[in-house]
């Protein structure tokens, strides 16, 4: 839920916020929802799942990183993957080569297909969205649709629920 900021950009930049980080679009602060305990397995069985190929492939995780997509807009996927360089930023203005959201119960899935369109219009080549609760998967690539698996075709990797969910 948007809130109207009284903070700046670079006064956001410099703030903690208590529980869940918050994302800064055009002067607003925006919530992000809680995570339960399904959204928090998938977005580790993700991350881990990247975070074991970096010994034998040049990919970079990251959970919960704050990207800039531009003038005043930050948004925080629950998981990015890097590929073929490491951001050299601490709070990168490069898109990654996958963006990954993990849908919480409380979410709006309109807010969060939104999201995903921004991902996808930013330049992000894998925008996926995870519902632990279904144990569906979607990509987006300018329409969101349902698959069987998440497929990244540059590194040769699939990965589907049972590496996700399980």
């Amino acid at each position: 839920m948007p809130v109207k900021a009284a903070l700046s950009e670079d006064e956001y930049l410099r703030t903690s916020f208590p529980g869940a980080d918050r994302e800064f679009r055009d002067g607003e602060i925006l919530e992000r929802s809680m995570p339960g305990y399904g959204h928090s397995k998938a977005a580790m069985n993700l991350g881990g799942f990247f975070w074991r190929l970096k010994t034998v492939l040049p990919v970079f995780v990251a959970p919960e990183l704050r990207l800039k997509l531009g003038p005043g807009r930050y948004r925080i996927p629950d998981v990015s993957v890097f590929w073929p360089d490491e951001p050299s930023q601490s709070v990168p203005d490069r898109a990654p080569l996958i963006a990954i959201e993990v849908l919480s119960p409380d979410d709006s899935f309109s807010e969060v297909a939104a999201k995903l369109a921004e991902y996808w219009n930013w330049g992000v080549r894998h925008v996926w969205l995870a519902d632990p609760d279904a144990r569906a998967l979607y990509t987006f690539d300018g329409a969101l649709r349902q698959v069987d698996r998440f497929d990244v075709s540059e590194l040769g990797l699939t990965i589907g629920p049972p590496g996700i969910f399980d």
